[in-house]
C-alpha cells in the first residue's frame, strides 16, 4: 500500500515538473517570436522609408511600389511563422528590386538619406537574423521537450502542440540573381 502511494506521488511530481517545463519552454518560444515580430515591423517601416526615397528619384517604378505595398500588407496580416516566412520572402524580393532600381540612379545611390537607410537596413537585418536564430533555438528546445518521454505524455494530455520554425528562403533561392526589368519605364 505504501509502495503504491509513493508511486502515485512520484508520478504526480513528474507530471507537475513536466507541465511546468513545457509552459516555460512554450513561453520562451512566444517571447522569442515577439522579438522577431518587433524587428520585422521595424523593417517594414524602414523599407517604407526606402520606398519613399526611391520614389523621389524613380517615380515611374509604379509596379515595384505596388509590389512593396502588397508584400507589406501580407506580412502584417501573417500571424504564424510559415505564413510570415512567405510574406518576408516577398518583402526581401521587393528590397532587392529597390536596390536594383537604385543602381540605375547614381544620384540616388549617392544620396545621404538613401545611404543611411541602407546602413540601417543592414544593421536591422543582422538583428533580425539573430532574433530568428534565437526563436528557432527556442522552438527546437520546446519541440524536443514535447517529443521526449515522459514530457511527451504531458504535452499530449495538455495539448502542447509542436511549434513551427521560422525559415526564410532556401539557399538556392537566396543565390538566385535579382531580375531587373527596365522595360516598364
Amino acid at each position: 500500500m505504501l509502495f503504491i502511494l509513493l508511486f502515485i506521488i512520484i508520478v504526480i511530481i513528474v507530471v507537475i515538473l513536466a507541465y511546468n517545463r513545457l509552459v516555460r519552454y512554450k513561453n520562451n518560444v512566444e517571447s522569442a517570436w515577439a522579438d522577431v515580430d518587433v524587428l520585422l515591423k521595424k523593417r517594414y517601416d524602414l523599407v517604407g522609408n526606402l520606398v519613399e526615397t526611391v520614389k523621389g528619384y524613380a517615380a515611374h517604378e509604379k509596379g515595384l511600389f505596388e509590389k512593396y505595398g502588397e508584400a507589406r500588407s501580407s506580412a502584417m496580416k501573417a500571424t504564424v511563422p510559415a505564413d510570415r516566412a512567405k510574406a518576408e520572402n516577398m518583402m526581401l524580393e521587393t528590397v532587392r528590386g529597390l536596390f536594383a532600381v537604385a543602381e540605375a540612379y547614381p544620384e540616388l545611390k549617392a544620396s545621404a538619406n538613401f545611404m543611411q537607410l541602407q546602413v540601417d537596413l543592414k544593421n536591422l537585418e543582422d538583428s533580425i537574423e539573430l532574433a530568428r536564430r534565437n526563436y528557432n533555438a527556442a522552438v527546437r528546445e520546446y519541440n524536443i521537450l514535447t517529443q521526449s518521454f515522459p514530457s511527451n505524455l504531458v504535452a499530449t494530455w495538455y495539448a502542447f502542440l509542436k511549434a513551427e520554425f521560422f525559415e526564410l528562403e532556401s539557399p538556392e533561392v537566396e543565390r538566385k540573381p535579382v531580375k531587373v526589368d527596365f522595360q516598364n519605364k
